[in-house]
């Protein structure tokens, strides 16, 4: 990780430690760099926070003053970008957004023209524009690029991610959470252009209520609004619709761990799951791993973050992946998560199966999970103490084939990480506090 980016893009507060100055930089460098031979082809998406149109105009214009023509998406999912810098040969895209940040958040995500997370050594050469240490030519005359709306592009991402599950969902009522964010641009629109009946709630942007008290991350109200509700199934994205956490016809949350389970063992059904393997990161549920042992299939895991699920799956070729949180991967269809491919993706299924979502999740059970931080002096030095390692094994021995401890430093403040899940919640809160108290105690 540089100065700037990290392993989602440049982020940070919109005026403050993500600047208008940066934006301009971000752009101007990507137009240079790409515009050497020709006019450079950039694409630009947003999200519905206030400073997004800010940023947005800040790369457009920092791209075309070195040479590159620049077509603006306007508000849509992060995915919508990833598909269509493949789609229409772009050089490079941006995504503006914070994801599911507060409001006063912002960020600048990058993709190379393959639509995946641009390369960390072209971010570092950006990042050495912003701090002045090289320098780009700026476009003259002829050479000065265009700015334009383009406005199809929405409706070729929406058609082609109708095209990979054609199906006829007459007479499903389905109800969205659509974060006040990205997925007011399309996912209602394409959920019911399939005949499906559809509700929306938080579907009203007004630049400071995305994210907030809904979507992916609080989606207590729609769980809610299902349990009075007549509905099939519920969907709440978050605000840049790359994640999707689902809610059953009672209420109950589905996370990405069911939603991982449901798809790899249809997958699995069908003969089309790549090596028998689903891809998940260290923060997946024991009860993710029993589920699909019983079924068969195997598993992997990677660090936490959709960028480490993506490259593992790129290596082996693996069908699919993804995180507790929502972010799911589809190898085949696409380099990034996405809810709204996720929505129908289970949508598929339920059609298929002729099952509730409900019923398609019944064997999973999700273990207790408590997951507290503790702040220490040296997060690394801490992780290495010889006390701390042997109660950890004793905590693992203890546990057995019943629960799981796991121990990690935060990636970015100085804290440490104490994660168990185990059969009940008391168990959870036993282990990890004697873990907790252990680190205080010693003033690690």
């Amino acid at each position: 990780m540089g100065k700037y980016f990290g392993t989602d893009g440049a982020r940070g507060r919109a005026n403050d430690t993500l600047t208008l100055d940066m934006a301009v930089k971000i752009g101007q460098y990507l137009g240079s760099y790409y515009s050497k031979q020709r006019h450079a082809k950039i694409l630009i998406g947003k999200d519905t926070r206030l400073s997004s149109d800010m940023f947005e105009m800040a790369l457009a214009a920092g791209a075309a003053s070195c040479g590159a023509n620049v077509y603006l998406l306007g508000v849509c999912p992060t995915p919508a970008v990833s598909y269509l810098i493949q789609k229409d040969h772009f050089d490079c895209g941006i995504m503006v957004s914070a994801s599911h940040n507060p409001f006063y958040d912002n960020g600048i995500k990058l993709f190379n023209s393959d639509g995946c997370k641009m390369e960390e050594q072209l971010q570092l050469e950006i990042e050495k524009y912003i701090d002045g240490e090289i320098e780009v030519s700026v476009a003259k005359e002829e050479h000065i690029g265009i700015v334009k709306h383009w406005e199809e592009g929405l409706e070729l991402y929406v058609s082609w991610l109708k095209s990979i599950v054609p199906m006829d969902l007459t007479g499903m009522k389905i109800a969205l959470d659509l974060a006040n964010g990205s997925a007011t641009s399309c996912a209602a629109e394409t959920i019911a252009s399939l005949g499906a009946t559809v509700e929306v709630i938080h579907s009203a942007p007004n630049g400071l209520n995305i994210n907030t008290k809904c979507g992916s991350t609080h989606p207590e109200e729609l769980q809610e609004f299902m349990r009075k509700n007549d509905f099939h199934v519920g969907f709440a994205f978050d605000g840049d619709a790359d994640r999707l956490i689902a809610v059953d016809e009672d209420g109950n949350l589905i996370d990405g761990d069911y939603i991982m389970y449901i798809c790899g063992k249809y997958m699995k059904e069908k003969g089309v799951l790549h090596d028998n393997v689903v891809v998940t990161t260290v923060m997946s549920n024991l009860g993710l791993y029993r589920a699909l042992e019983k079924q068969g299939i195997n598993y992997t895991q990677t660090a936490v973050g959709d960028k480490y699920v993506f490259e593992c799956m790129k290596e082996h070729g693996y069908s699919v992946g993804g995180e507790q949180s929502g972010h799911i991967i589809f190898y085949e269809h696409a380099n990034t998560g996405d809810g709204l491919l996720s929505a129908l993706k289970l949508l598929e299924i339920m059609v298929h199966t002729k099952k509730s979502l409900k019923e398609l999740s019944e064997d999973v059970f999700i273990y207790p999970q408590l997951l507290v931080n503790t702040k220490v002096k040296d997060k690394h030095k801490a992780l290495e103490d010889k006390g701390l390692l042997a109660l950890v094994k004793q905590v693992e021995e203890e546990l057995g084939c019943d629960g799981r401890i796991l121990v990690r430093p935060s990636g970015t403040e100085p804290l440490v990480r104490v994660m168990v899940e185990a059969k009940t919640e008391a168990l959870c809160h036993e282990y990890v506090y004697r873990v907790i108290d252990f680190i205080t105690e010693k003033s690690l």
